[in-house]
């Protein structure tokens, strides 16, 4: 199979000239280390997989980008990687001086390809941080007008709030809502949950 994109071949032409021999020696650099790795073009850049995304290069007006698509799982003693989100993983590539020693790199490399191979995956962290309540500024409204209600209200837990303002906003008509606003009121101030009738 062809491990060589004449895209690329067109990306490094157009690129800047700066960019152009740093671009060159990254792409014969990660051949070099592993000859079997496939190039192709994803969101208009040069990425190289092997068993999935392994590395990409990217240049710009005034400099060059070099990630590791799992930079973050890397064996990085010398702190070299930047910790970022971001595409590059070695800040701002303006001249070839600022790239890691080539050894270093293919060791990178190495590794990368080898995280492909045995199946292992970036897991990202679950977000903890958990979306604000909006409470609708009309059914505020109206619970404080029955002030019995809303202290019940303010008293239940974030989920058992969620359940009477998903029922409320999800009314397909004015008439169904004001209804179950009316109702809602009526339940919360016997001190019932939204779900009391399966409870």
């Amino acid at each position: 199979m062809e491990t060589y994109d004449p895209r690329q071949d067109e990306y490094i032409a157009k690129a800047a000239d700066f960019a152009q021999p740093i671009l060159i020696h990254l792409r014969q650099l990660i051949h070099d280390t592993i000859p079997e790795i496939q190039e192709t073009m994803k969101w208009s850049m040069p990425f190289f997989d092997l068993k999935g995304p392994v590395c990409q290069m990217a240049a710009f007006k005034q400099h060059c980008t070099f990630g590791l698509w799992k930079g973050a799982l890397l064996f990085d003693p010398d702190n070299l990687l930047e910790k970022s989100d971001s595409m590059g993983h070695f800040r701002r590539i303006t001249s070839l001086v600022d790239l890691p020693a080539d050894e270093i790199l293919m060791q990178y490399i190495r590794e990368a390809v080898e995280l492909n191979k045995q199946g292992i995956k970036i897991v990202k962290p679950k977000s903890t941080i958990k979306p604000p309540l909006v409470v609708p500024d009309y059914f505020a409204k109206l619970l404080k007008e029955h002030p019995q209600a809303e202290i019940q209200f303010n008293a239940f837990s974030n989920s058992h709030k969620k359940e009477y303002i998903e029922w409320i906003t999800d009314a397909k008509t004015e008439g169904t809502r004001q209804k179950r606003m009316l109702t809602a009121m009526e339940w919360l101030s016997q001190g019932r949950s939204r779900h009391w009738k399966h409870q």
